[in-house]
């Protein structure tokens, strides 16, 4: 609105309200239903005709006021200098640095000629609204590694079938510079994504403060908006990285946009490049996804100066933790219960611990080569980690002294249950406490022969372990399955004798013909 259609008594209240009622342009505009831009535009020529407070000198009539305000020019707001944009976001991802300081510093190099805080806000504002959303977010310098897995899949060729199988893409992308890693993979399966990213790290050199994976079910065990349940196997990995785990909300793509973008754009520069070549390896896959990084990463940005290498190794590399001394070795992570013979199940094998904790829950952690099994944060037991289905691998240390004094369970007790259903439970309860190392090794075997009462009456069960003994059927499942199949119900046939010996017949040569 210029200053010649604004009546003087407009004027004089837009004065009057600024340094007797202390109102902010916002408000003076909205009072007097005039911009704010125009409220600031007249403040700024009062400001430069000396006038500065309320009431005004007698010397400022009506008339003097309306000549003065036609006379004064204001500096147009163009010719204030802005920062460079630029330099100013990439200062802004420095760890420590602030937009008041970096308006502090913009001050004092122009002393003269600025912009207020609240004005420098808007204009960067307004600047960075035009880049594209995942160069938006102010990520300081080594905070966040964003972590997903591409959608579409590579496909691997078997050499000699001929059989097509698909690689997984692995993508993580840090905040600040838009440094991105890529790896293939045979599947998304817990060790293959913690593997990934203990990879990524060696990629980077060092290891950021934050992870923000999807919510994947590999490294999540309960996705919740607000808080998931993290897998203790991917916890033990960020424990010895010291990194922190802050999984994105399920169904908010603002948490995890860099890494949506970041896999886009492996998407289109990766791997739509690879789509007419051949791998028979994952490792020659990833030879090649390698070298499309390497030129991905120094490929120039569009809207402002500089490659995702320049500035992570500017901003980011400086920023990361150093990566541990000792290397990381992927461990499993079970939960497991302590049954009655102190033994816990660790992929189908069987590991003793001391006989105290039975029914108790503990944790087991697996390595390539053994087995080290934890109560309340303490190793209790060390196992050489066995590949024999069904076995036992009993330390003498973790097995009472006097069992009978520490635990009811005994052969006796078992074979006297096994007694009173039957002569050929009994039977068959006696073959596995006598079949094994330690009589102890084989209570879970009867325990759960014998709870089968609680489903099937004793003539039943007695009959199924008559029917097992007879046909060599010495697995629990064997037993289960007679009963199921009422098999138990149908007649033995015992007579073995050949019914064709005392057949006659002319084509029948007999056994004297060999003679």
């Amino acid at each position: 609105m210029p200053a010649e259609s604004i009546s003087m008594r407009k004027l004089k209240e837009i004065l009057r309200l600024k340094y007797q009622a202390k109102l902010s342009h916002r408000k003076i505009a909205k009072s007097l239903s005039i911009s704010a831009s125009t409220i600031s535009n007249y403040i700024t020529r009062a400001k430069m005709m000396g006038i500065e407070a309320w009431p005004l000198p007698d010397e400022w009539t009506d008339t003097k006021l309306n000549k003065a305000f036609l006379q004064t020019k204001h500096t147009p707001r163009t010719a204030i200098p802005l920062p460079n944009w630029p330099e100013f976001q990439l200062e802004l991802k420095r760890k420590g640095v602030t937009k008041q300081l970096l308006w502090q510093e913009y001050v004092e190099r122009n002393s003269d000629n600025y912009y207020s805080y609240p004005q420098l806000c808007r204009y960067y504002k307004e600047w960075a609204r035009k880049l594209q959303p995942s160069m938006r977010q102010n990520h300081k310098a080594g905070e966040k590694l964003f972590i997903d897995y591409c959608g579409p899949t590579l496909p691997l060729v078997n050499p000699d079938t001929g059989e097509i199988r698909t690689a997984q893409v692995f993508v993580a992308v840090l905040g600040a510079s838009n440094y991105t890693y890529a790896e293939a993979t045979l599947s998304q399966k817990l060790e293959d994504w913690v593997m990934s990213h203990v990879r990524c790290f060696e990629f980077l050199g060092g290891v950021p403060d934050l992870l923000i994976p999807d919510n994947l079910k590999s490294g999540t065990t309960r996705a919740c908006k607000y808080d998931p349940d993290l897998n203790p196997t991917y916890q033990q990995m960020a424990a010895h990285y010291n990194v922190t785990i802050l999984p994105a909300r399920p169904l908010k793509p603002k948490d995890k946009a860099k890494a949506e973008n970041g896999v886009l754009i492996v998407e289109r520069w990766i791997m739509s490049v690879l789509r007419h070549e051949a791998f028979y390896s994952l490792t020659h896959l990833n030879q090649r996804i390698k070298e499309l990084l390497l030129l991905m990463n120094n490929k120039p940005f569009q809207k402002i100066s500089g490659t995702r290498s320049s500035l992570f190794n500017s901003i980011d590399l400086p920023a990361l933790k150093p990566l541990p001394r000792q290397h990381y070795q992927y461990t499993y992570i079970k939960k497991v219960l302590v049954h009655i013979d102190y033994h816990v199940e660790v992929e189908k094998h069987y590991y003793s611990v001391p006989y105290g904790l039975i029914r108790k829950r503990l944790e087991a952690h697996v390595t390539q080569k053994m087995i080290c099994i934890y109560h309340q944060g303490n190793c209790i037991a060390q196992h050489i980690k066995s590949t024999k289905i069904g076995g036992h691998s009993t330390l003498n240390d973790h097995m009472p002294k006097s069992h009978q004094e520490y635990t009811k369970w005994t052969p006796e007790r078992f074979e006297s249950w096994a007694g009173s259903l039957g002569d050929a439970v009994l039977e068959w309860v006696k073959f596995q406490l006598n079949n094994k190392q330690h009589p102890q090794q084989s209570y879970r075997v009867c325990l759960g022969l014998l709870t089968l009462n609680k489903k099937y009456p004793k003539d039943r069960l007695n009959a199924a372990c008559r029917r097992g003994l007879d046909t060599g059927a010495y697995r629990l499942q064997s037993i289960k399955a007679i009963l199921n199949n009422r098999l138990d119900q149908l007649p033995l046939i015992s007579d073995s004798s050949d019914k064709l010996i005392n057949v006659e017949h002319d084509n029948l040569r007999g056994e004297n013909y060999y003679h």
